[in-house]
């Protein structure tokens, strides 16, 4: 296929420089090799590239930055592919970006590096629109998706945490520190994912916290 033009985040020098190799071998271009998710936003908005590849865990708390940032990347440039490179399996934010219906999004884990035929081949696949999956991301999103409270964000689970205590809307948004518009975004967003659509008897909100409470 025609060379790529990549945006690549990792914040280990050796990973880093290994992976740009690699791509370059093949004939692709890396425009940006960055080390953190401020980085990566700033280079995509600047360089406009065909894929951008990410770690998951990048500074300053080396949790999820990366992870994040291509989730949001994909929601203001939904035709931007995006590939996510890592050893970790973080599911929440897995299931949600996998969860974009047009295609392009990948997550596979770092031992695929190794096999380096295969894994430009994986990164010239979400360029041309497809979805790639690691088989044991597969599988831990099948294990996790068990429980519905899996479906939830963090920021979710602390505002169904906080409807489970009682609390309204408007207090809600004031411990958390956020708009009510926030919170009522936040508690529409956790209905749907607990599957509880509108015409389902009883009171939703009711329904959510007694799901939280079996946990």
């Amino acid at each position: 296929m025609p060379a790529l033009r990549v945006v690549f985040a990792e914040d280990s020098l050796l990973v880093r420089e290994g992976v740009v190799g690699i791509l370059s071998r093949f004939g692709h271009d890396v425009v940006a090799a960055v080390t953190d998710a401020d980085s990566l936003r700033e280079a995509v908005v600047s360089h406009r590239p065909d894929i951008a590849i990410t770690d998951v865990r990048m500074p300053p708390t080396h949790t999820d930055e990366g992870l994040v940032a291509a989730i949001a990347l994909r929601r203001t440039l939904p035709d931007l592919p995006v590939l996510v490179l890592s050893q970790y399996i973080q599911p929440t934010y897995a299931a949600e970006l996998i969860d974009f219906d047009t295609g392009g999004v990948g997550y596979l884990l770092k031992d695929r590096v190794g096999e380096v035929e295969q894994f430009v081949s994986d990164v010239e696949r979400v360029a041309a629109g497809s979805t790639v999956v690691d088989p044991e991301v597969v599988r831990t999103l099948l294990a996790t998706n068990r429980n519905p409270l899996s479906r939830l964000s963090s920021r979710e689970l602390e505002v169904l945490a906080l409807m489970a205590e009682g609390d309204s809307n408007a207090t809600i948004a004031a411990k958390l520190v956020v708009t009510d518009a926030a919170v009522a975004k936040h508690v529409r967003s956790i209905l749907i994912k607990l599957d509880l659509p509108p015409e389902m008897d009883g009171h939703r909100r009711v329904l959510a916290v007694l799901k939280y409470l079996q946990r």
